[in-house]
């Protein structure tokens, strides 16, 4: 993808989700990132409290998801951030984080991760919310 071109997300339909999932990640989708996402989600907002969660695959062959509440989330973080973001933004940051965590282990699905941190990433630098997101992660 050249430097000009906007990372796009697209919507994965609920008919394809876990077929998605499942080439991306393996089992490992199921056993270790996805529970991985939410609890990120529930550690960094209080007014988190579950729900359905839209699925997203990204023109750079990047994934993510994030709740599908309209709702407005009070994130902190351990680096001292603080803010309110949108549930797009905080599935963003949640995924962002797992990716990460998982990337530095040495489970099957490390190395996966560590590629979809950097293809979720360059889709964050375009998005509205490019400095929250940042300010949040680093």
């Amino acid at each position: 993808m050249s430097q000009s071109q906007k990372v796009s997300k697209l919507l994965i339909p609920d008919a394809q989700r876990l077929q998605m999932v499942e080439r991306l990640f393996g089992i490992c989708y199921v056993l270790k990132l996805e529970p991985l996402i939410f609890r990120f989600a529930e550690t960094l907002t209080s007014n988190y409290d579950g729900g359905y969660w839209a699925f997203y695959t990204l023109s750079n062959d990047g994934f993510y998801m994030a709740p599908t509440e309209e709702e407005t989330y009070a994130v902190r973080s351990d680096n001292g951030f603080a803010g309110c973001v949108s549930a797009d933004t905080l599935g963003l940051i949640a995924c962002l984080y797992a990716y990460s965590e998982i990337s530095f282990g040495k489970e099957p699905i490390a190395e996966s991760c560590g590629t979809h941190y950097h293809l979720l990433r360059e889709f964050v630098l375009d998005h509205t919310d490019a400095a929250l997101i940042l300010a949040a992660i680093d």
